[in-house]
């Protein structure tokens, strides 16, 4: 009895001490004092062309399998097409590089389907395009890109 109410005092001891919690500096946009500032907390929200290229790449994913896999591969996505009018985050991006980069990768994709025997090869190839735009314009998703090859 005397061990129980020994721990139970030491634990009450211990629950009332203060602890300094370590933060990170919050980045300004993402402050939630409407009192103070009057805004609000900014939630991120994707570009058009950055959904598109997550469902891109979700599909290929899928694809992927099909081809290692030899199942049948279906019907070319069309919803890859809005690659040439969805709104980018920075429409300035969207210049004759990418245009050409876009018409590659739309091209090496609807040969997948066209020409299933070198599928492989056709959807290495649009993971090239990929690849090689995203070199020039937005490095960050490489590395994702790059685990989409077929070896």
């Amino acid at each position: 009895m005397r061990k129980f109410i020994f721990l139970l005092g030491c634990l009450v001891i211990l629950s009332c001490t203060k602890k300094e919690k370590v933060v990170a500096p919050a980045k300004k946009e993402e402050t939630c004092d409407s009192k103070k500032s009057g805004s609000r907390f900014k939630m991120y929200e994707m570009s058009e062309m950055a959904a598109l290229m997550e469902q891109m790449y979700v599909d290929n994913q899928r694809l992927k399998e099909r081809i290692k896999n030899g199942d049948t591969i279906g019907k070319f996505p069309n919803h890859f097409l809005k690659i040439h009018k969805a709104v980018m985050t920075d429409e300035q991006d969207n210049d004759a590089f990418f245009k050409q980069q876009a018409a590659a990768f739309i091209k090496a994709q609807e040969l997948i389907y066209q020409d299933p025997k070198n599928a492989k090869k056709h959807f290495n190839d649009g993971v090239d395009a990929c690849i090689s735009c995203h070199q020039e314009k937005c490095g960050g998703p490489i590395p994702r890109i790059k685990k989409l090859y077929i070896p």
